[in-house]
């Protein structure tokens, strides 16, 4: 028997091992020349859809957690799951949520998730599941007509935050110790004070993201200038430093945050609308977010989210409703590889990629 069990923890090995031998191939080809990797090469990585069966649906909240196991958080208070590489997916939405905008969903494993719906009021809400979303929780419900939730991370199975706009001046952040199950509106001493007309955009859950055990980052724009804030300490005390994306209206700031480590850093974003130009829609951070420095050349359009290829120093992902693009120089340089539209993009320990956004749109990183 114990021969018997050998191998099947070998076949499973295996098959885990070519798996990532795959994926890590396409990543690796991504920073290929273009010259060397042109669309037209079946070979080239490229972003493979995933039918959904939900072309009504927008999803802006994506976490993967590995190349087979993946949820999806969208409009119409939609919650996907899928657990062998999006050739299925499940529906697992919270029942009586279909007036929700989910935005934002972090998962632990194929069965251990949370989720974050969004609006004023009590629209912004959180669930967790324990069952692969069988059953949800609703573990917070906001009950300030002054807040409006827009992001959610975790710094591991525990601990987490939850960020939201402006309430009497100062972002409003709440704490979780117990894995979402419950939350507590963390003291407003700690926050600077934020800017007139200064919020968080709820664009691809990526407005608040963490590294390691206590370090966290936020993003904002409407106010004149757009700034990340930076917490070493889980949320209690912040520091607040400009960048050079555009800001100084309603629609123009940065969107998302990438950390590889604790000190280098992504910001991207510029102007929604589609109609309007986006210069200098990214920027990068080597000292955990004291200062940024723009792209010496951008992404060509606004992007709301980003992410670190897995186990690089230098290369990473940046992606939009106009398309997605790739640096391969730590955010100094960007160059676009499709033109297709998402909104968020997250990739995992086991060198997969994953890409969520408008029409039901699911994709993952393929060659």
């Amino acid at each position: 028997m114990r021969r018997l069990g050998s191998t099947r923890r070998g076949r499973r090995t295996n098959r885990v091992v070519a798996a990532g031998v795959a994926c890590g191939a396409a990543l690796a080809a991504l920073t290929i020349a273009p010259a060397e990797a042109r669309p037209q090469d079946h070979r080239a990585p490229h972003w493979a859809l995933k039918d959904t069966g939900t072309p009504t649906v927008r999803y802006r909240g994506l976490s993967a957690v590995d190349r087979d196991t993946a949820w999806l958080a969208g409009t119409g208070g939609t919650v996907l799951r899928t657990t062998d590489g999006g050739t299925t997916w499940r529906d697992v939405s919270p029942p009586g949520a279909a007036e929700l905008q989910f935005r934002d969903v972090e998962a632990f494993d194929a069965r251990r998730a949370v989720v974050l719906a969004i609006g004023e009021g009590e629209a912004s809400r959180v669930y967790r599941t324990d069952d692969g979303g069988a059953t949800w929780t609703e573990s917070f419900r906001n009950t300030d007509p002054k807040a409006f939730y827009d992001c959610l991370a975790f710094f591991d199975r525990r601990h987490g935050l939850a960020m939201g706009d402006p309430v009497d001046g100062r972002f409003r952040i709440l704490s979780t110790g117990d894995g979402g199950r419950s939350w507590t509106v963390l003291p407003g001493d700690g926050m600077p004070a934020a800017l007139d007309g200064e919020a968080g955009f709820a664009a691809s859950g990526q407005c608040l993201v963490t590294s390691g055990p206590r370090d966290a980052w936020l993003a904002t724009g409407g106010g004149a200038r757009a700034r990340v804030l930076h917490s070493a300490d889980r949320g209690r005390t912040w520091t607040a430093a400009d960048t050079p994306v555009p800001a100084g209206d309603p629609a123009r700031g940065v969107f998302a945050l990438a950390f590889r480590d604790r000190v280098h850093g992504l910001a991207v974003g510029g102007d929604y609308r589609a109609d309007q130009p986006s210069p200098q829609a990214a920027a990068r951070t080597p000292d955990g977010g004291r200062s940024w420095t723009p792209a010496a050349t951008p992404p060509p359009a606004y992007r709301s989210g980003a992410a670190w290829l897995p186990h690089s120093r230098t290369a990473a992902l940046a992606v939009g409703p106009t398309g997605t693009d790739l640096t391969t120089d730590g955010g100094r340089t960007w160059r676009t590889i499709d033109t297709g539209s998402y909104d968020t993009v997250t990739c995992t320990a086991d060198l997969s990629c994953w890409a969520a956004g408008e029409k039901g749109r699911v994709a993952r990183l393929e060659r």
